[in-house]
């Protein structure tokens, strides 16, 4: 059986999971927009630990976030508050960027 070969080396530090979602993004969207890669550090700001704590940003597209959500409950919840939560996330982040939301459960 052939060994497989490490994609990355190891190492004994931690990094900040922004630093990597930041650099991920800009990787593949280069023209992303700054202020939208902001929502992963101010998500639990912009939206209170209730929330942040089951749900979670996973990507944009265009004006629309996807949302991943902890389960059924919280998805139906997060639907009702979609107004507020795009309000909340535009006013975090300085304008309006977010215009749409979609909710999926997911890794939180």
């Amino acid at each position: 059986m052939k060994s497989m070969k490490k994609h990355r080396p190891e190492s004994k530090h931690f990094v900040p999971i922004g630093s990597v979602v930041k650099k991920v993004l800009l990787s593949h969207r280069p023209n992303a927009n700054e202020s939208l890669i902001r929502i992963w550090q101010l998500w639990e700001e912009a939206v209170g630990s209730e929330v942040a704590s089951n749900a979670r940003p996973a990507a944009f597209k265009g004006d629309l976030l996807l949302i991943h959500v902890s389960n059924s409950s919280w998805l139906h919840h997060l639907l009702f508050l979609e107004k507020d939560l795009i309000r909340q996330m535009n006013r975090a982040l300085g304008g309006e960027f977010i215009r749409r939301l979609k909710f999926k459960i997911g890794p939180c």
